[in-house]
């Protein structure tokens, strides 16, 4: 499942609050001759500037869902590779996007969200390096579904294989939305870190690894105090860390051992958790298990790997742990997995290099998750 997929159906419920108005139609006929000139001169950069002012005017004032909905399909519609069509359509885009979020700021609460909501949307389907800050500036806005779109913005990888890789002013962008990124991880959503995290394992700059870790280590701490939420993210999370690890012959310590001890607490969780979580997280933490088995285990090992399949078949948590000391530590000698991938899990108490993950706490006594 590709981690954009990793979105839960409250926000989908959320994203069809689109603005509702009457619409008029907005005329495309000279936008579409100019569209397909070879040469264009300052008239026809002038009808591309008007076709837009209009289009995103529409889009601004209508009330109307499916109104919208062909708004944006017909801007879309009529982007352009062409140089001079293409800059100034970037241009006018910027432009008047920027006017209607500076309508929206003095329109009531509701129909302001609306407002940002639909026009962060069509942000989303131009992937415009050019209006990448529009998105930036939204990324704390206090609505979540609006955060939710800003992020959606600057991680599209229409966007970023535009961005990826490029010259310094490209890099510098990058490297920006992976700075404001960061930020969020700590209190970010299950689906806008499924966002940051494929962002995190696609840019080509040094930050992406380390804004990667950075995720991992934010679930590692709601696994360890019971908070985590969605473990099926995880799975994606742990096959990107995979993707990582065996995508050069560089060894990467860091990223191993995050794989180790995610995928740790991941089996932990599912043993200590049978009488606390729900039943939707029991299956979301056994697909997880299963999954990665067949699709990493088996491959770093070079050969296929059933055991936690056939132990969370069979609901043998103490042959389950067994696996778990064998392939990631916590028995005698080396585990396999660590041995395969030459990484430990860090420096315990007295400087001692740990073998073994850290041990998942007993959970709470509180009523079982939902």
């Amino acid at each position: 499942m590709k981690l954009r997929q990793v979105v839960s159906a409250g926000v989908a419920l959320l994203l069809v609050l689109a603005i509702f108005t009457r619409s008029g139609a907005v005329d495309t006929r000279q936008i579409e001759t100019v569209r397909g000139k070879e040469v264009l001169d300052a008239q026809d950069l002038q009808i591309i500037d008007e076709f837009l002012g209009e289009a995103v005017g529409e889009l601004v004032s209508t009330r109307d869902f499916a109104e919208i909905a062909k708004l944006r399909t017909v801007i879309l519609s009529k982007q352009s590779s062409q140089g001079q069509y293409a800059q100034q359509f970037s241009e006018s885009s910027l432009k008047h996007i920027s006017a209607g979020l500076q309508r929206a700021s003095e329109l009531p609460e509701q129909r302001r969200f609306k407002v940002i909501l639909n026009l962060l949307i069509l942000v989303d389907g131009l992937q415009d390096p050019g209006l990448t800050d529009l998105a930036i500036g939204m990324l704390k806005h206090s609505h979540k579904v609006v955060r939710y779109w800003a992020v959606r913005c600057v991680t599209n990888p229409g966007l970023i294989a535009k961005l990826n890789p490029g010259g310094a002013a490209e890099s510098q962008l990058v490297q920006r939305i992976a700075d404001q990124l960061s930020q969020l991880v700590d209190t970010a959503s299950p689906e806008v870190l499924a966002l940051i995290a494929e962002f995190a394992a696609t840019v080509r700059i040094p930050q992406g690894e380390d804004l990667l870790g950075q995720i991992v280590d934010a679930r590692l701490s709601r696994y360890n105090d019971w908070t985590v939420e969605y473990e099926l993210l995880d799975g994606a999370i742990l096959k990107l860390l995979y993707n990582k690890i065996v995508a050069t012959s560089v060894p990467k310590p860091a990223l191993a051992r995050r794989f180790g001890q995610l995928y740790s607490l991941v089996m932990q969780r599912y043993i200590k958790g049978q009488d606390f979580l729900g039943d939707a997280n029991k299956h979301y933490l056994a697909s997880v298990l299963v999954e990665i088995e067949q699709k990493c285990v088996s491959r770093l090992l070079g050969r296929p790997q059933s055991t936690i399949k056939e132990a969370v078949e069979q609901r043998d948590y103490s042959g389950l742990l067994q696996e778990h000391n064998r392939l990631l530590g916590g028995g005698t000698g080396q585990a396999e997995l660590t041995a395969k991938l030459n990484f430990d899990y860090g420096t315990g108490p007295g400087g001692r290099t740990r073998t073994a993950p850290l041990t998942l706490p007993e959970p709470p006594e509180t009523r079982k998750s939902e």
